[in-house]
């Protein structure tokens, strides 16, 4: 395999993974409302906010997210919001297994 192409895979392999813990796909889904700072984040998630911060570390280092601290708070933002329409066709595969 060339190298150029095995370093894009293991690039996406580490945005999927980033996306691989229930808390991370929610986190992504209250994200595209726009942003939210992690103590938000932590009472949607129902964790506390080191965990919290773990996942959204995770995340950030993924590409996934941006940060932005403002005072004592940090904000967080989706950095690739095309991420979402990944979501609607998971969604869509969601839904042809039910009706099978």
């Amino acid at each position: 395999m060339d190298i150029k192409i095995k370093n894009r895979l293991e690039a996406r392999a580490k945005i999927f993974k980033a996306l691989a813990h229930p808390s991370r796909v929610l986190i992504v889904e209250e994200l595209a409302d726009g942003e939210r700072c992690v103590c938000d984040l932590t009472e949607k998630v129902g964790a506390d906010i080191s965990t919290v911060s773990k996942h959204l570390s995770v995340m950030k280092n993924a590409g996934l997210v941006l940060d932005e601290k403002r005072a004592n708070q940090v904000f967080y933002r989706l950095r690739m919001p095309c991420i979402l329409k990944f979501f609607d066709c998971v969604e869509t595969v969601l839904e042809d297994l039910k009706n099978e």
